[in-house]
C-alpha cells in the first residue's frame, strides 16, 4: 500500500469538472416540449391588465392571447392552458357564461385555434369558478354547499361547448367524484371522441393559489377545502388516481408543484399515462419576489425549480414561464 492509499478511488467530482461535462453526464433535461403555457383572457378590455401579484403575467385581451400563442408556438412550447374571465354582470349561480357558446373561453378557444390550428396543443380549464358570483368550482345546494351531482351536470355542458370551439383537451380542475367519467361520457356522445381529458387528480387546498384570485377576478366566498385535497394526504391521491384512470382519464395532475413533488413522484411510478404538473401562481410569484428584491439569481431558480419539478417525474408542466423558458433551452 503506497502513502496514497487513503486517498478515495471513486470521485464522483471527476464528472462535475466543466459545464460541458455536466452537460453531458446530466440524468434530467428541460425541453421546450415540455412545457405548458398557463394563459388569461379577460372580456370586454382593450389592453392587457397586468397581475400585480404576478409580474410579468397579464390578462390578456384577445388579440394579446393570439399574439402569445404565436409566440409559444415559436418558442416550441407543447401546449397553453386558457382560462376566461368573463364581466362581472355576467357571473350568477350557476356560472351561466362557462357554457355559452359565445362566453369569453368558448371565444378564445377559437381565436387561438384560428390562429395557431394543431401546431399548438390547446387546452381549457373545464371549471365554474371563474363564473359563479359566489366563486365556487360548482353549483350550490340550498344550504350553501357544492351539490357534486348538480355541478357534474354543469360540466358535461361545459365539456361540450369548449370542444364544439376546437380545445384538444380539456382540463377538469373542479375535484368533483365522477368528474372524469361524466366529462368522457359528454364527450363522446357528442361526437368528440378525440378529444383529451387532463385530470386534475391531486389537486391540493393550498394557500399557494393565493395571487390566481387576482388572475382570474374570482368571487370566492368561503374555501375550497370540502372537494380540493387536504395537504396532510397521500394516499388520497392515490385513490383519486386510480378512480381518475377508471373512468377515462388521458392524462393525470399533480397540482401545486413544488410543495407536492412527493405526490409527484408517487403518481408518476403509479401510472403509465403522461403526467403533469402544474407551478401555479404562488409559486412563480415567491420566485419573483425575491428575485426583485435581490436574493436569489432568478434565472437559475426558475430553471432548478422546473428541473426538480421534471425530476420527480413530470412529463408536462405548466407554468407561466414557459415561453420565456422555451425560447432560453433552444
Amino acid at each position: 500500500m503506497t502513502k496514497y492509499g487513503s486517498f478515495p478511488g471513486a470521485r464522483p467530482r471527476r464528472l462535475r469538472t466543466t459545464p460541458a461535462m455536466r452537460r453531458m453526464v446530466a440524468e434530467y433535461r428541460l425541453h421546450p416540449a415540455d412545457l405548458i403555457l398557463p394563459a388569461f383572457v379577460r372580456e370586454g378590455i382593450g389592453e392587457p391588465v397586468p397581475i400585480s401579484a404576478m409580474p410579468g403575467v397579464v390578462q390578456h385581451t384577445r388579440d394579446t392571447l393570439r399574439k402569445a400563442a404565436v409566440e409559444a408556438v415559436e418558442a416550441g412550447v407543447a401546449g397553453i392552458m386558457l382560462f376566461g374571465v368573463p364581466l362581472d354582470e355576467k357571473k350568477d349561480a350557476a356560472g351561466t357564461a362557462g357554457t355559452d357558446p359565445d362566453g369569453i373561453l368558448q371565444v378564445a378557444i377559437r381565436d387561438v385555434r384560428a390562429e395557431v390550428g394543431d401546431d399548438l396543443v390547446i387546452m381549457s380549464d373545464l371549471c365554474l369558478d371563474e363564473y359563479t358570483d359566489h366563486g365556487h368550482c360548482g353549483v350550490l345546494d340550498a344550504e350553501g354547499r357544492v351539490d357534486n351531482d348538480a355541478t357534474l351536470e354543469r360540466y358535461a355542458e361545459m365539456a361540450q361547448v369548449q370542444a364544439d370551439a376546437g380545445v384538444h383537451v380539456v382540463g377538469p380542475s373542479g375535484m368533483m367524484d365522477g368528474q372524469v367519467g361524466v366529462i368522457r361520457d359528454a364527450l363522446d356522445q357528442t361526437g368528440h371522441e378525440d378529444v383529451s381529458i387532463l385530470a386534475y387528480t391531486a389537486k391540493y387546498s393550498s394557500a399557494f393559489y393565493g395571487p390566481f384570485r387576482e388572475a382570474v377576478g374570482s368571487s370566492l366566498k368561503g374555501d375550497r377545502k370540502t372537494y380540493q385535497q387536504d395537504a396532510a394526504n397521500l394516499r388520497e391521491s392515490l385513490r383519486e388516481l386510480a378512480l381518475d384512470l377508471d373512468e377515462g382519464a388521458d392524462m393525470v395532475m399533480v397540482k401545486p408543484a413544488l410543495p407536492y413533488l412527493d405526490v409527484l413522484a408517487r403518481i408518476a411510478d403509479e401510472v403509465e399515462v403522461p403526467v403533469a404538473a402544474y407551478q401555479i401562481s404562488g409559486e412563480y410569484a415567491m420566485i419573483e419576489a425575491a428575485a426583485e428584491k435581490g436574493w436569489i439569481d432568478r434565472d437559475k431558480a426558475i430553471l432548478e425549480a422546473l428541473t426538480g419539478i421534471k425530476r420527480a417525474g413530470a412529463n408536462m408542466i405548466l407554468t407561466y414561464w414557459a415561453t420565456e423558458v422555451a425560447r432560453g433551452l433552444k
